[in-house]
Protein backbone atom coordinates (compact mmCIF):
# COMPACT_ATOMS: atom_id res chain seq x y z
CA UNK A 1 0.00 0.00 0.00
CA UNK A 2 1.79 3.47 -0.91
CA UNK A 3 2.10 6.05 1.23
CA UNK A 4 1.62 9.77 1.25
CA UNK A 5 4.90 12.07 1.44
CA UNK A 6 5.17 15.65 1.63
CA UNK A 7 8.74 17.47 0.03
CA UNK A 8 9.02 20.87 1.16
CA UNK A 9 12.16 22.74 0.47
CA UNK A 10 13.71 26.13 0.50
CA UNK A 11 15.90 27.30 -2.08
CA UNK A 12 19.51 28.84 -1.91
CA UNK A 13 19.25 32.83 -2.81
CA UNK A 14 21.04 32.25 -6.64
CA UNK A 15 18.13 33.41 -8.70
CA UNK A 16 20.19 33.49 -11.72
CA UNK A 17 21.27 29.74 -11.37
CA UNK A 18 17.55 28.55 -10.12
CA UNK A 19 16.15 30.11 -13.08
CA UNK A 20 18.40 27.55 -15.31
CA UNK A 21 18.13 24.35 -13.79
CA UNK A 22 13.94 25.00 -12.30
CA UNK A 23 12.84 23.49 -15.89
CA UNK A 24 15.12 20.28 -15.12
CA UNK A 25 13.53 19.80 -11.69
CA UNK A 26 10.15 20.32 -13.05
CA UNK A 27 10.40 17.80 -15.94
CA UNK A 28 12.08 15.15 -13.15
CA UNK A 29 9.31 15.33 -10.88
CA UNK A 30 6.46 15.14 -13.51
CA UNK A 31 8.60 12.50 -15.99
CA UNK A 32 8.08 10.19 -13.00
CA UNK A 33 4.35 9.53 -13.15
CA UNK A 34 3.72 9.28 -9.38
CA UNK A 35 0.97 8.49 -7.94
CA UNK A 36 -1.46 11.66 -6.79
CA UNK A 37 1.66 13.79 -7.46
CA UNK A 38 1.23 17.42 -6.93
CA UNK A 39 3.54 20.31 -6.69
CA UNK A 40 4.51 23.73 -7.18
CA UNK A 41 6.15 27.17 -6.41
CA UNK A 42 5.70 29.47 -3.56
CA UNK A 43 4.77 32.21 -4.57
CA UNK A 44 7.23 34.46 -3.42
CA UNK A 45 9.65 32.10 -5.47
CA UNK A 46 11.66 30.88 -2.19
CA UNK A 47 10.99 27.49 -2.50
CA UNK A 48 7.98 24.37 -2.71
CA UNK A 49 5.84 21.84 -2.23
CA UNK A 50 5.72 18.36 -4.12
CA UNK A 51 3.49 15.84 -2.48
CA UNK A 52 2.82 12.12 -4.22
CA UNK A 53 2.75 8.38 -3.37
CA UNK A 54 5.44 6.19 -2.26
CA UNK A 55 5.63 2.67 -1.56
CA UNK A 56 8.32 3.61 1.71
CA UNK A 57 10.30 6.14 2.94
CA UNK A 58 13.36 4.98 1.20
CA UNK A 59 11.58 4.93 -2.18
CA UNK A 60 10.61 9.16 -1.41
CA UNK A 61 13.47 9.52 -0.33
CA UNK A 62 15.52 7.97 -3.47
CA UNK A 63 13.10 10.51 -5.76
CA UNK A 64 14.32 13.55 -3.71
CA UNK A 65 17.95 12.31 -4.12
CA UNK A 66 17.56 12.56 -7.72
CA UNK A 67 15.86 16.03 -7.98
CA UNK A 68 18.20 18.06 -10.09
CA UNK A 69 17.78 20.79 -7.61
CA UNK A 70 18.97 18.56 -5.04
CA UNK A 71 22.31 17.37 -7.09
CA UNK A 72 23.22 20.53 -7.98
CA UNK A 73 23.04 21.77 -4.14
CA UNK A 74 20.36 24.79 -4.57
CA UNK A 75 18.63 23.80 -1.62
CA UNK A 76 18.86 26.53 1.47
CA UNK A 77 17.23 23.81 3.25
CA UNK A 78 14.38 20.75 2.74
CA UNK A 79 11.95 18.70 4.49
CA UNK A 80 10.49 15.05 3.57
CA UNK A 81 7.54 13.71 6.09
CA UNK A 82 5.03 11.12 5.30
CA UNK A 83 1.49 12.91 5.01
CA UNK A 84 -1.99 11.74 6.90
CA UNK A 85 -4.59 13.19 5.17
CA UNK A 86 -7.42 13.63 7.17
Amino acid sequence: MAKRFAYFYLLRREPERIQLFVPQHVAYWHGLHLNAYMGGPFVDSSGGLVTFEARTLETAKEYVDRDPLVLLDLLEDSWLREWSLE
